[in-house]
C-alpha cells in the first residue's frame, strides 16, 4: 500500500486501487473518505493509517488502531 500526497489530496493505494482518500476543505480541514468529520492535515494521516492497517487485516480492536483512533477522538 502507498499514500500519495499531491496538493490538496491525499489517496491511499493498494497495487493503484485507491482505497480511501482525502480532500483538502477551503478553511484548511480535510475531508477523509474514512472518517465522519473533518480532520487537520495530520489527523487526516492518521485516519489513512487506521483504513491501511484495516485493509491489511488489522481488527478494528488491534491495540495500533485503537491508539490511533483514540488520537482522533
Amino acid at each position: 500500500m502507498m499514500l500519495t500526497i499531491v496538493g490538496d489530496r491525499m489517496v491511499l493505494h493498494d497495487d493503484g486501487v485507491p482505497l480511501a482518500d482525502a480532500t483538502r476543505r477551503p478553511d484548511g480541514r480535510w475531508n477523509v473518505s474514512t472518517w465522519p468529520v473533518p480532520l487537520g492535515r495530520d489527523e487526516a494521516i492518521t485516519a489513512l493509517t487506521i483504513t491501511e492497517l484495516l485493509a491489511r487485516g488489522h481488527s478494528p480492536d488491534h491495540p495500533l488502531v485503537v491508539t490511533f483512533r483514540n488520537e482522533l477522538a
